[in-house]
């Protein structure tokens, strides 16, 4: 019994800093949706301000596939974690 409590610790604990850094990549690439216009009148003078809106696409881009993974991470332990509070339920039961 003492195995699947410590388990259950270990994975909740692993769970909540999934979780913390999924909330930090959400809220980094949140604030980069602020800097980023949807429409933007250019002429050639104005180039380095395209340069900078591309910039922030790519970094929002780039976050996408680890922001995903986090979420898959957290959901999956999550899940592990509910099996195992069942499991040392069952066995006080």
């Amino acid at each position: 019994m003492k195995n699947v409590h410590d388990m259950l610790y270990f994975a909740l604990i692993v769970w909540g800093a999934v979780t913390a850094a999924l909330i930090v990549l959400v809220i980094y690439r949140s604030t980069l949706e602020t800097r980023e216009g949807d429409q933007i009148f250019l002429d050639s003078a104005e180039q380095s301000m395209a340069d900078e809106q591309r910039e922030i696409v790519a970094r929002i881009d780039k976050l996408a596939m680890p922001i995903k993974a986090l979420i898959i991470a957290s959901a999956v332990l999550l899940a592990a974690s509910a099996a195992l509070w069942l499991v040392e339920g069952f066995k006080n039961f």
